[in-house]
């Protein structure tokens, strides 16, 4: 049996210094309902980081407003004394208040964005953003305005790399005036890439496509779900397949899927051992029509 590892998965350079596993772990779970408050057992939101560490994930998702605050609390705390610290990938988003469960409200003010940051910095115990996404454009402030803020704090040294969320090709091609973009996070999964152009406008430009939602927060994964059949004859979980088509579609996409569960993150790292067969590669790229 194969060792399960993130490292089966290929990796992906994001400069000359960094080269990630491409199957990640994102933060989003790691919070109460409605993606508001603590979670409810913070002792296993910080076991299930360390155990992503330990399958070899070195690229995690997260974001101020998952909570806010809690699950970048609990991935600072998971990734304390990890072995390979220095080889860690943090991808982190701004741009977006809470207002309670469920709720979400954009705000791209060029000083709550600066500020946004450098919370995010003090509470994830770190100098710089390896990767910061504009978490939406909020169409009461130009995109020159948000993305030329990101800008001035990447020329100060405190982020990387810059990254948009939830974007169109046109929005890329505009924020690129500002600044270069190196990742876009949009909502894809085998079930839903209404975004295929921006999957691969994002290739042509050497930007990771990160996708949110992989999983479609557990549809495509049912026992009786769409991709059960094919699932079987891989000996797999739906959940590996719809991972593995992802991985399998591009070379730039970075799938993060979230989890609360040490079984299922390590039902998913497993992914990364699947290799789908063109026939079925192009069967599950028709679900979605």
């Amino acid at each position: 049996m194969a060792e399960i590892t993130a490292a089966n998965s290929g990796t992906y350079a994001f400069d000359d210094q960094f080269k990630i596993n491409r199957l990640g772990y994102g933060t989003m779970q790691l919070t109460g309902a409605g993606t508001w408050g603590p979670y409810s057992d913070p002792k296993k939101a910080v076991s299930v980081v360390q155990k992503a560490v330990e399958l070899g994930v070195n690229f995690f998702d997260t974001a101020d407003s998952y909570g806010p605050w809690f699950a970048d609390r609990y991935l600072a705390q998971g990734l304390k004394g990890a072995a390979n610290q220095d080889e860690i990938f943090i991808s982190d988003k701004i741009g977006q208040t809470r207002q309670g469960p469920g709720v979400w409200t954009p705000h791209g003010e060029p000083n709550y964005l600066r500020q946004q940051l450098e919370v995010s910095l003090m509470t994830l115990g770190i100098d710089h953003e390896d990767l910061l996404f504009l978490h939406r454009i909020d169409s009461h402030f130009s995109v020159e305005q948000q993305v030329g803020e990101l800008k001035k704090l990447q020329d100060e040294g405190k982020i990387k790399h810059i990254g948009l969320s939830q974007v169109t090709v046109a929005q890329i091609k505009e924020a690129q005036k500002y600044a270069q973009i190196d990742a876009i996070e949009n909502l894809y999964n085998v079930g839903n890439h209404d975004d295929d152009d921006v999957v691969d406008y994002a290739q042509s430009q050497h930007m990771a496509f990160v996708p949110w939602f992989p999983l479609d927060t557990g549809k495509l994964t049912k026992a009786d779900g769409p991709l059960a059949q094919i699932a079987a004859k891989y000996d797999a979980s739906p959940a590996q397949i719809a991972l593995a088509w992802l991985l399998k579609r591009s070379a730039n996409i970075l799938p993060i899927p979230g989890t609360s569960s040490v079984d299922h993150l390590q039902d998913n790292i497993a992914a990364a051992n699947i290799d789908l067969s063109a026939t079925d590669f192009d069967t599950l790229s028709h679900l979605a029509k």
